[in-house]
């Protein structure tokens, strides 16, 4: 699968710089949100569609959370991320 792929680069990487990867696929950018705070990097999504006909109306919601703690010695000022 795809997550175990991922999480097969992550283990195989010899660079004590990445923490997670995560697979965000089905979001936009502008949905994904990286918070860094007390020792924990929190990543969110949260993605809403509506649809009308002139039958009904439907509404996709999609959320996930996501939480890790840092490694200890990590400066939370210097964590970055990219999507």
């Amino acid at each position: 699968s795809r997550m175990k792929r991922l999480g097969m680069m992550l283990n195989s990487s010899r660079s004590q710089r990445h923490l997670a990867l995560i697979d965000v696929k089905g979001f936009h950018p502008r949905d994904v949100t990286v918070v860094v705070k007390d020792g924990k990097m929190t990543v969110s999504a949260k993605h809403k569609e509506e649809h009308n006909t002139a039958v009904a109306k439907t509404c996709n919601y999609r959320k996930f959370i996501k939480e890790f703690n840092l490694p200890p010695g990590v400066n939370e000022d210097e964590v970055t991320y990219s999507l």
